[in-house]
């Protein structure tokens, strides 16, 4: 949705499209004209959904006749709340390359959790006309940082200079432009490599600081040296020592990471706080299951209506003529065969030429249906497209029963009536559609 409407006539109401976020999943179109309309008359309502499952994204687009009623319900419904929930209202389109380049856009953190959106729209109004502004939050509240995106970078600017290192609900809010995740991504990793602070551990429970110290001092001027300890005040095996510069630390690493002291293997490497470690594990964590994917791409074989007789070594048996077997497992539920399981060979040649025989050979009582196995994102967005596709069948037909697929959302029309015929025949149809994809999706 590009946040500019088209109404019956054609014509385009980019200047009356308001863009209405933090919804609750169950407000609706009606409930929204029911808000609104009072601002002035309304051509279109749309509440966006999940195409699947028609869920409401927690966000719509209103359009209005005349930008000044637009105007109106921006200015007096900011943050009113629908269902127990303040709704966000901000211009759907007022340049969206400005928005996408990031240009106006500010980042504020160290904010106390009191702050709201309509607090934070409040307090940077001031400088400058806001395009869009929101606090993060989590299920437990405010995360204590947020946007505001200005119209110029000139109000960025002015707000950046006044506010930032103010106090606002008694804490010291920091106030910048914001940064893409690429630019972060790049002044995080040229600061990583000027690193002074080093992280040790296993260097058992009789360490002190003044003996981790005294192995450390070796490498360069410290700032300072901390062991960590328990509630007792025993040593946990891990500590920190930080350096007057970069060259000494990395000399520390470099000379004592895999050291042997006492009987144990020490680590020692850069610093690094929870929230980056976390990131870091994230990341290798995502690179093994994309490898994995990778290794088992046009190799895995997907195989359904198995006999109850069959077993993990049996299913074996029948593939092994078309190749190297790497695992061959039966789906269970306890003791009791779920119909289907997996096959995997050593190569996509083999794999491929056990779908060709296998597929449609019947085993014990049964014909199997073979396959390449595919991950339920692929065969939802298969089974999407499928879906999309009769769907787009059906609206070329002319029938008002469509217009309740149109993306032009919510409408004020006059009802027209069918003959009983119409109604039987669209009315199949329709059912047949999601009758396919909903059985092909978990079957």
């Amino acid at each position: 949705y590009q946040g500019c409407t088209m109404c019956s006539s054609g014509q385009a109401y980019p200047l009356a499209s308001l863009y209405v976020g933090d919804l609750h999943p169950d407000v609706t179109e009606a409930m929204l004209y029911q808000k609104f309309s009072p601002a002035g008359p309304i051509m279109s309502i749309r509440v966006c959904r999940d195409i699947i499952t028609r869920r409401s994204l927690g966000y719509a687009y209103i359009n209005f006749q005349q930008p000044a009623d637009a105007e109106c319900a921006l200015d007096t419904m900011n943050y009113d709340v629908i269902k127990g929930r303040p709704i966000r209202i901000m211009w759907s389109q007022r340049d969206p390359g400005l928005r996408k380049s990031g240009v106006g856009n500010i980042f504020i953190k160290n904010m106390d959790e009191s702050i709201d959106n309509k607090a934070l729209y409040d307090t940077f109004s001031a400088f400058g006309n806001i395009l869009s502004c929101k606090v993060v939050c989590d299920e437990k509240g405010s995360k204590g940082y947020g946007f505001v995106h200005f119209e110029t970078h000139e109000a960025a600017n002015r707000a950046i200079d006044t506010m930032n290192g103010m106090l606002l609900n008694d804490r010291k809010v920091f106030v910048g432009h914001f940064k893409s995740r690429k630019e972060r991504e790049v002044e995080f990793g040229t600061k990583a490599m000027k690193f002074t602070n080093v992280y040790i551990k296993n260097f058992g429970e009789d360490y002190t600081d003044e003996k981790l110290k005294e192995l450390f001092t070796a490498f360069g001027r410290t700032l300072s040296v901390r062991v960590m300890k328990d509630e007792r005040g025993h040593s946990r095996g891990f500590g920190f020592v930080n350096y007057a510069n970069h060259e000494d630390a990395q000399k520390a690493v470099d000379e004592m990471n895999g050291k042997e002291i006492n009987g144990k293997v020490i680590y020692a490497g850069r610093a690094q706080k929870r929230q980056e470690r976390q990131g870091e594990l994230k990341r290798k964590f995502d690179q093994i299951k994309q490898d994995r994917i990778q290794r088992y791409q046009g190799v895995n074989l997907y195989v359904k209506n198995l006999d109850d007789s069959i077993d993990d070594e049996r299913l074996r048996k029948e593939f092994a003529p078309y190749g190297t077997i790497t695992s061959a497992k039966v789906m269970t539920d306890g003791s009791q065969s779920k119909g289907f399981g997996f096959v995997c060979f050593s190569s996509p040649e083999e794999a491929t030429k056990a779908v060709t025989e296998m597929n449609g050979r019947i085993v014990a009582t049964k014909p199997l249906y073979v396959a390449l196995a595919q991950r339920r994102e692929e065969r939802k967005a298969i089974l999407t497209n499928k879906y999309m596709q009769r769907l787009a069948t059906l609206r070329t037909m002319t029938s008002p029963i469509i217009d309740s697929y149109q993306q032009a959302g919510y409408y004020m029309t006059v009802p027209q009536v069918w003959t009983f015929e119409q109604c039987k025949i669209h009315h199949v149809e329709i059912t047949n559609v999601f009758f396919f994809f909903f059985f092909n999706l978990w079957s």
